[in-house]
């Protein structure tokens, strides 16, 4: 099995709200802390997943990541886990995009990999959490897909994924290759080993520009954008409380079923 994974460095989304201001001219998110990079929680997700098949049926498994200035460490916790290889695409035009001028990016990466039997991708990144990339990545490469996939199984030039529902789950069948985006129902992510993480020192990942993979500089970055941030803001949570009282207990209780069916809870 040949498998490609997408993963994406992100801001930690456990770093509390106050670790960032918004600039309302420009609609953009401003540390104002030291906010560790993180690989997108949800991209582990789709590591492990391709990492299980591996472990599985053997094969080769190529993780992409696009941005700039990426940390070494943070990118290449992929190989520490188990993966053979890290492509980069390295470079400020790759920049401010949306998901359909990342997937563009990536779809041209994937395409000059070459020979792949599945791709995962996580079922959203954890900073804006649009969910949109994975699926624009198999629109672009005319691919079949299953998306928010909790349990993958490979057998006979097909894949059967038990895919994350509002109410269970539901099995679905495709042929390889296909486009798999991972949930978190999958399960924990393997930790990696002093061996693991040692190997991963030694390789140096590949990196692609723009003019490596083909791609229209119009199309890739903040060029490439299809969608405009029209409003980014923090969410103001108020909240009150009022004390319900009464002579004894029994008259307090009646005083609190009075003020719930006041304010429309009973």
């Amino acid at each position: 099995m040949n498998m490609i994974v997408c993963v994406k460095q992100i801001l930690d989304p456990e770093a509390p709200p106050a670790s960032f201001r918004i600039d309302p001219a420009t609609n953009t998110l401003v540390p104002q802390t030291a906010v560790p990079a993180v690989l997108s929680p949800f991209d582990e997700q789709a590591v492990e997943a391709a990492l299980r098949i591996k472990d599985a049926k053997g094969g080769k498994i190529t993780v992409i990541s696009l941005g700039v200035n990426l940390l070494r460490d943070v990118v290449k916790k992929p190989l520490s886990l188990g993966a053979d290889e890290l492509i980069l695409l390295e470079d400020p035009a790759f920049v401010g995009g949306d998901s359909w001028s990342t997937a563009y990016a990536l779809a041209a990466a994937i395409k000059k990999v070459g020979q792949f039997d599945l791709i995962f991708c996580g079922r959203q990144a954890a900073d804006w959490d649009s969910g949109q990339t994975g699926s624009c990545i198999a629109e672009i490469l005319g691919l079949p897909q299953v998306t928010v996939a909790k349990k993958i199984e490979v057998m006979d030039g097909k894949v059967k994924v038990e895919k994350v529902t509002a109410d269970g789950y539901e099995v679905v069948e495709v042929p390889t290759p296909a486009l798999i985006t991972v949930s978190n129902e999958l399960g924990e992510v393997r930790f990696a080993t002093f061996k693991g993480t040692m190997a991963s020192k030694k390789k140096e990942p590949i990196i692609w520009k723009p003019a490596d993979i083909g791609v229209d500089p119009a199309k890739i970055g903040a060029k490439g954008r299809r969608t405009k941030t029209v409003k980014l803001f923090q969410p103001v949570r108020e909240g009150k409380c009022e004390i319900i009282t009464g002579e004894n207990d029994e008259d307090a209780a009646g005083n609190l079923a009075k003020k719930l069916v006041e304010v429309k809870l009973l």
